[in-house]
């Protein structure tokens, strides 16, 4: 359980406008970097301005935008472990699966230091995040579930956006396994529940449920 408030900041990284989130509780310099992003340059400024240490790098997902700051950060904090969802560990090491191939650049990231998977409690930083296998997008997405804080906050990678939902175009994309995914398991949380995306502005889960075009009460979504 988390100690005191967390404070989230969020790093926008161009050209995806991908976010990367650093969480910290106050008082204390220790915290966790999330999908860190194609500009780590950034990350480093508010850690150091901020007087922190990464006490670990969690990963949604093998996406490029979302783990192409690994390297620099295990770079600087070799001890600090690189976590994942089993089922996308294998991205990192390859740029034909994280995506970056596709853009000529062959973005790679150190492996995984430890993987996770459905119901695991990740603890570190402070916090324990529970672990939510959220295939669709990818199809080893997960989210991280922050239970201990007012509203519920959930670190959702690209599973759900703001009006919108995550992209299922790519090989291992599947549009019916993201919908289950938002349904089964984020759908059930609070309505209240705060839901963090890789890319945009943050949204709740009562507001996706009413609004969303895709997978809310305007896609036939019933309770």
């Amino acid at each position: 359980m988390s100690e005191s408030p967390s404070q989230v900041a969020t790093i926008v990284s161009v050209p995806f406008e991908e976010n990367t989130y650093i969480l910290h509780l106050h008082g204390r310099s220790d915290c966790l970097v999330i999908d860190p992003g194609l500009e780590p340059r950034k990350i480093f400024e508010y850690l150091d301005t901020h007087q922190l240490v990464p006490a670990a790098i969690l990963c949604t997902h093998g996406h490029s935008d979302h783990i192409a700051g690994n390297a620099d950060l295990k770079a600087r904090w070799p001890d600090c472990p690189l976590v994942i969802g089993a089922g996308d560990a294998v991205k990192l090491t390859d740029p034909v699966l994280n995506l970056s191939a596709g853009f000529g650049v062959h973005l790679v990231s150190p492996p995984a230091d430890k993987t996770v998977q459905e119901g695991d409690l990740f603890e570190a930083a402070g916090f324990c995040l529970e672990v939510l296998e959220t295939p669709g997008h990818s199809s080893g997405h997960i989210v991280f579930v922050d239970r201990s804080s007012s509203p519920i906050q959930v670190l959702g990678g690209d599973v759900l956006f703001q009006g919108s939902v995550g992209r299922t175009d790519f090989e291992d994309g599947d549009f019916d396994q993201l919908r289950t995914s938002i349904h089964e398991k984020l759908f059930p949380l609070p309505e209240t529940t705060v839901v963090l995306p890789g890319h945009g502005p943050p949204t709740t889960i009562g507001a996706e449920k009413r609004s969303n075009p895709f997978v809310g009460l305007p896609a036939g979504y019933t309770e």
